[in-house]
């Protein structure tokens, strides 16, 4: 249960880009939202903050420490936002925010999510979404490793090409792009186990590849991490 029923809130707003004006998320578009809920909550704005092209991606943002300083000096009683995406797309942060202040301590007003943590009913939509949010991420994980593993099982060669191979403009049963071997560079991929089962370094083999004119996938010059990551591959 909140200690406090707010009523004077510190707005916050966000654009990750310029281009954010459109679709109605602009800082103005914002503010005016956040004026106009205000007003219909009889809420007290005492400020608006903003971030300008920064991402919610992680809360390391001066205009979130800002927000958080106001609450912390006593200047609010809670935090209100057009959406939760413009304070935090990451379900970890929302989490700790939710620890830190708006469990007991600050409200938390969202007008498009219609999240109030005043009540119970608000705190109950934000739990939600923050274990859906959860949820959505896991189920992608797994579905994102599942279907590599798939593409493993079967053969597929994932990421770019790599020495010793490219891909052709063939298709297999699956619509994958087939690949087909390069000699020279397969020669050089043989050259470089070669050397290293004979004990050399990476960096001797670097030198080694350098000294014999071979060169790497990119046609640049060889060093010991790029020989590290062809034995790798």
């Amino acid at each position: 249960m909140l200690l406090v029923m707010a009523t004077r809130v510190v707005g916050y707003i966000r654009v990750s880009t310029e281009q954010q004006a459109d679709g109605g998320v602009s800082l103005d578009a914002q503010r005016a939202k956040l004026a106009a809920y205000a007003v219909a909550m009889d809420l007290e704005l005492v400020a608006v903050i903003e971030d300008a092209g920064v991402s919610a991606k992680t809360l390391g943002r001066p205009g979130v420490a800002r927000a958080l300083a106001m609450l912390d000096a006593g200047e609010a009683d809670g935090l209100l936002v057009v959406k939760l995406d413009r304070l935090t797309r990451s379900v970890r942060d929302l989490g700790d925010l939710v620890e830190r202040y708006f469990a007991t301590r600050f409200a938390l007003l969202s007008v498009s999510d219609s999240i109030d943590t005043r009540s119970a009913a608000g705190r109950l939509v934000l739990n939600v979404l923050a274990s859906v949010a959860q949820w959505e991420r896991e189920a992608t994980g797994e579905r994102t490793r599942d279907a590599l593993a798939h593409l493993r099982t079967g053969g597929a060669k994932l990421g770019g090409e790599a020495l010793g191979w490219r891909r052709t403009e063939t298709r297999d049963g699956e619509g994958r792009l087939s690949v087909a071997d390069v000699a020279e560079e397969g020669e050089t991929v043989e050259r470089i186990r070669e050397l290293r089962a004979a004990g050399a370094s990476l960096r001797a083999i670097a030198e080694a590849l350098t000294r014999e004119g071979r060169t790497t996938k990119r046609g640049g010059r060889w060093a010991p991490e790029t020989v590290r990551k062809v034995l790798a591959r």
